[in-house]
């Protein structure tokens, strides 16, 4: 079963000219550079309007449409013209980046200088003049080759613009009692322009049961034991688990509305497991995997940080607690030695209950990391549960070590007066066994615990992180920056200190 939840960038890249220069040098530098993305595999669509004035802005903008760009590279082949250039970005409706040409050889610069690098202020400042906010790369000048490079860059950034511009978020139940992390604002949505959908539980109660007997749960069964292998460990579970993957697949089908893409904050416990007789971590763990995130806890931004890391990595995802501190014997006995560039307060464990996708869960089997599979929620056992031996409705979840690899811990949020901010910190998880339960892992990252208190804590952070698994600080950074986010935070390198930060500690 697919579901198309992530949009697709499709890049037209429109050359600027100014009536002064030689308008054949854009046009041949604006061929290099389709030819260098080709090579590297970047379809780009060369639009063949060159741009000298307002109307020829007009007309490769329609030309663009016509050709089903979603995306443009408007590019400076010689110094440009700046209102016509930076009328390309307000009159297309998507994501618009800029690069200049570079000059070519000592030998032709008379005839063949362009003057690129000087058009490239220009446009910038006209770009201000308008408040249009595009995408200018860290160093915007390059020959064909570097601005292969930058489009390349680019193409993450502009997938997730294009995936927000279209996104509806759709809820169901109050956040859990005493998690008031997890709620925030949701006017920062609308100042994103993004929709929102909120229901309670007992809609979602009566879907399911109108899913009852549904044909295609035996297929969803299916693909659920094929990826499971080994750890389906609860086979009873998986058709009540079906059936409710289909009600939430329908559910976005029907009720997308005016946008594109979905993506869904649950409540899941504790009401829940008694009604549903499942914990629903293992279902939102496959669509999560599929570009359609399914947050936890009805964490609305953790949803919305979820789908902004699809569609940044193209990429399953995870939402999890910044949870727990690593204990020092673990550190010292498997850690230390062979990771000597973190200390101890450089790690933690993140965690939750079963929510991590199959995919990124180890299939390691030789050093003490526990292999993927359906459990039971041990705390909410506990809780529900207190007088049963064996689980009953508790079971559902999907526990299991995290996959060790580079990993990017995020989040976009809203503080409570509405304001956004965000952060962003590259690690890696370690493949250490976390001896544990849930899905957990062991994450490094760099001054962590400077950035726990100077920024986690100190601007009031909720305790859910998304986490990529890759590093994609450049990318999301980009994206938040062109969202108009003024505070992005990061983890400082030793010696730089947070506002705040005591310079004496």
């Amino acid at each position: 079963m697919q579901f198309e939840n992530i949009p697709a960038v499709k890049l037209g890249i429109i050359a600027v000219s100014r009536d002064c220069f030689i308008r054949t040098l854009s046009e041949r530098r604006r061929a290099a550079i389709v030819s260098a993305c080709d090579k590297i595999g970047i379809p780009v669509t060369e639009i063949k309007t060159t741009v000298e004035n307002e109307k020829d802005a007009l007309k490769a903008v329609e030309e663009a449409k016509q050709s089903g760009c979603n995306s443009l590279l408007v590019f400076l082949g010689n110094f440009g013209p700046e209102t016509p250039e930076t009328l390309i970005a307000q009159k297309f409706d998507g994501p618009c980046m800029y690069a200049a040409a570079a000059e070519e050889s000592e030998n032709d610069l008379v005839d063949g200088r362009g003057d690129a690098f000087c058009g490239m202020l220009n446009a910038s400042y006209n770009l201000g003049l308008r408040k249009i906010k595009a995408y200018i790369p860290e160093y915007p000048v390059g020959t064909a080759e570097d601005i292969a490079i930058m489009v390349k860059d680019f193409i993450p950034v502009a997938r997730t613009l294009l995936g927000l511009k279209s996104l509806k978020i759709i809820t169901f139940g109050p956040r859990p009692q005493d998690f008031f992390a997890c709620n925030a604002p949701i006017k920062g949505l609308y100042d994103l322009g993004i929709e929102i959908e909120e229901n309670s539980e007992l809609d979602l109660l009566v879907a399911y049961r109108a899913h009852a007997g549904d044909k295609r749960i035996a297929e969803v069964v299916a693909d659920m034991e094929k990826e499971l292998g080994e750890g389906n460990t609860y086979p009873d579970l998986l058709s009540r688990m079906a059936q409710f993957e289909l009600t939430l697949v329908d559910w976005a089908n029907e009720h997308k509305g005016s946008r594109k893409y979905v993506c869904f904050a649950d409540k899941c416990w504790p009401a829940f497991p008694q009604e549903f007789g499942f914990e629903p971590c293992y279902v939102n763990s496959r669509l999560t995997s599929r570009g359609i995130p399914v947050a936890c806890e009805v964490d609305i931004f953790g949803a919305l940080s979820e789908y902004i890391g699809a569609c940044v990595t193209a990429d399953a995802v995870t939402l999890l607690d910044i949870n727990n501190s690593v204990p020092a014997d673990l550190y010292e006995n498997h850690i230390k030695a062979k990771f000597p560039q973190y200390r101890l307060t450089d790690t933690f464990m993140g965690f939750h209950c079963g929510n991590t996708p199959f995919c990124k869960l180890t299939k390691k089997t030789d050093d003490g990391q526990r292999l993927g599979k359906i459990n039971y929620q041990i705390i909410q056992h506990r809780l529900l549960e207190p007088a049963c031996s064996e689980p009953d409705f508790t079971r559902g979840t999907l526990e299991g070590d995290i996959v060790d690899g580079p990993i990017t811990f995020f989040r976009l949020q809203t503080t409570p007066d509405t304001a956004l901010h965000a952060y962003v910190a590259e690690g890696e998880v370690l493949p250490v066994g976390t001896c544990s339960f849930g899905g957990t892992g062991v994450f490094a990252i760099k001054e962590m615990g400077r950035f726990y208190r100077h920024v986690l804590i100190a601007k009031r952070y909720p305790h859910h992180g998304a986490v990529a698994f890759a590093h994609v600080g450049k990318a999301l950074f980009s994206v938040f920056s062109l969202l108009g986010i003024e505070d992005i935070a990061y983890n400082q390198p030793a010696g730089m200190l947070y506002k705040g930060e005591n310079p004496f500690a």
